[in-house]
């Protein structure tokens, strides 16, 4: 993914210097990113130590941004979405002959959505976080979330 990355922005003229590192020990410096972005991944994480982390390399005033494949809050969305989720991963991996090993991720899969956070509770964490302008808001009935929060300004209550 890197590569394609790295070629697609040489493609428009512009140069990334990427990592793949672990985001729960972030090897920058204190306070050295103005914008840091998340997607797709932060059920599969330790939250509060990823997002700790994420604010430790922000520079005071930067910009947090966040999309991933969160719980609906709403129960009967909920387990509309997880029917949703059991059969859409049982035709998936046939239509692409995937072979057994994707039909053993499903349940995994629809596992760490239940037992993530829904939009307000990632809210909620992100602002004990220390995080402040948290916004959060969903589509599809609160089955994708978006979060923005800033690292406050130094000496901003």
């Amino acid at each position: 993914m890197q590569d394609v990355g790295r070629n697609s922005a040489r493609l428009h003229g512009f140069r990334i210097k990427a990592l793949i590192c672990d985001v729960h020990h972030l090897p920058f410096p204190d306070d050295y990113f103005d914008v840091v972005t998340l997607q797709w991944a932060t059920r599969h994480l330790r939250v509060v130590e990823a997002f700790s982390e994420i604010s430790r390399v922000l520079k005071p005033g930067g910009h947090f941004y966040h999309c991933d494949m969160l719980r609906p809050a709403n129960k009967l969305i909920e387990q509309a979405y997880y029917l949703y989720l059991k059969v859409l991963m049982g035709i998936i991996p046939r239509l692409f002959r995937s072979g057994p090993a994707p039909m053993k991720c499903r349940d995994y899969f629809i596992q760490a959505i239940r037992m993530f956070y829904s939009t307000e509770e990632l809210s909620a964490l992100l602002a004990e976080l220390g995080f402040s302008d948290v916004v959060g808001s969903s589509v599809l009935g609160g089955a994708v979330g978006f979060h923005k929060a800033h690292k406050p300004q130094i000496g901003a209550a």
